[in-house]
């Protein structure tokens, strides 16, 4: 239910000379109303609806009934139980709904698209009141043939006043959970764990006013990534645990995202700490702050690439990016030397300006040297040049290891990969997202 606490919250003004960085919270996020009063209006048991739980029968027609005899207020009810689902739904124009998944979902349609669609609602919380809601996607059993043209588990589309917690979502044939132009959502509490492979994304983002916090993700493609339009976003204790890891991007024409924190973000084992990329394109990013990050033998660590290769060019001479702050990064990456920590690619023709990086203290695991590239990158801090323009290139080379890198690890750090064409099984969601710290909503039980 939304609080006081998110009304107008100031995440900090980092000065950059005339300029500012001020990412907030434009508002209040969550459900209008709390779980109890949804619930005592009314109680839609899938059961009820023709539902077994028997890892046989298709819950898909059993979740549609359910949700048009609760859309108008009370709980969709998913009982403790295994379920299949052979067929996927849509979930239209609910307002005042919660759908409490304390079973598990296991695919077993093959048809492409989403297995639960939730769209055009408000007033919306999908949820476990225990803990141990998950849908299961099975997604090796399509991988193992060489296809990444599976359904996606979760899409939320149009959906405002919202929240998504205490949840796992497993082995998506592709994307796990998508926020498809939504509003003033909270997203929390979740276990994300997928195949070794390009193409499953953990949580992708588009939408305004979203606090996503304490959330776990395992695959090799995106953990938690921003893309455009999107403003007002808090991003925060996020745990990529053996990922792609986290970025704003792919960036194409007409990008429009503006006012994001990401804020202690622990990433192991991962492609990168944080990425913006991009390749031609137009538009903007600004306002952006990274703080408190912390990185154990990831191949990048701050990598800013604006002729990213893995993308087609898209129309326009540059994304333009603007006062963006990287804050407080501890830990240490693979090979310094061969992919430095610090890496600001950006557009000649637009280039990277009120870039600013401090207290940045990282070292690599191998050789004893690392590097700091800047290429058409202005602002202060690294290898930054002062100004706005111009193009330029430089190779800042650091020998000694900075005081202060050595950052704290995990407990529940993944050691070897889940592979792409095995079962993946369902991980408990963990008890801590970053080092020393608690979740910001304590976990269902």
């Amino acid at each position: 239910m939304k609080g006081a606490s998110f009304l107008s919250i100031a995440l900090g003004v980092l000065s950059l000379g005339p300029l500012a960085v001020v990412a907030q919270l434009s508002g209040s996020v969550g459900p209008t109303t709390s779980t109890s009063a949804k619930r005592s209006k009314k109680v839609c048991n899938v059961l009820d609806y023709g539902a077994k739980a028997d890892k046989r029968t298709d819950v898909g027609p059993a979740l549609t009934k359910a949700w048009a005899a609760c859309a108008s207020g009370g709980i969709v009810y998913v009982p403790a139980g295994d379920y299949a689902m052979a067929t996927w739904v849509t979930l239209n124009h609910g307002s005042g709904v919660g759908i409490q998944l304390d079973g598990i979902i296991y695919r077993t349609g093959t048809a492409g698209g989403n297995m639960i669609v939730v769209e055009n609602s408000n007033d919306v919380e999908f949820f476990s009141s225990n803990g141990k809601g998950a849908m299961q996607g099975y997604g090796y059993e399509i991988h193992k043939s060489g296809s990444l043209s599976g359904c996606r588990l979760l899409r939320f589309v149009k959906t405002q006043d919202f929240s998504i917690h205490d949840l796992a979502f497993v082995d998506a044939p592709a994307f796990h959970v998508f926020l498809d132009q939504c509003t003033n959502g909270e997203v929390y509490n979740l276990a994300i764990r997928g195949g070794d492979h390009g193409g499953l994304d953990g949580l992708d983002v588009v939408g305004t006013n979203i606090h996503v916090h304490d959330v776990m993700v395992t695959n090799r493609d995106e953990c938690v990534t921003v893309k455009s339009p999107s403003s007002n976003l808090l991003i925060e204790q996020i745990y990529c645990n053996w990922s792609g890891g986290c970025a704003i991007g792919s960036l194409g024409a007409d990008t429009a995202i503006s006012n994001v924190v990401y804020s202690k973000v622990y990433s192991v084992n991962c492609n990168q700490m944080m990425m913006i990329k991009s390749n031609g394109g137009s538009g903007t990013v600004q306002n952006v702050k990274f703080d408190s990050f912390i990185g154990h033998n990831n191949a990048y660590s701050l990598n800013v690439d604006q002729a990213w290769s893995s993308m087609s060019k898209a129309a326009g001479n540059g994304v333009q990016l603007k006062n963006i702050t990287f804050s407080n990064w501890k830990g240490d990456c693979a090979d310094g030397k061969r992919r430095g920590p610090i890496q600001f690619k950006c557009s000649a023709d637009v280039p990277c300006t009120g870039m600013t990086v401090s207290d940045f203290a990282m070292w690599t695991n191998a050789g004893a040297e690392v590097d700091y590239i800047c290429q058409n990158a202005y602002g202060s801090g690294a290898c930054l040049k002062a100004g706005s323009g111009g193009a330029y290139s430089t190779t800042t080379k650091v020998t000694s290891a900075p005081s202060g890198w050595q950052a704290p690890k995990m407990s529940t750090d993944v050691t070897t990969s889940f592979g792409f064409t095995s079962e993946i099984p369902i991980p408990a969601i963990p008890s801590t997202f970053y080092p020393g710290t608690s979740p910001l909503k304590a976990l269902a039980k």
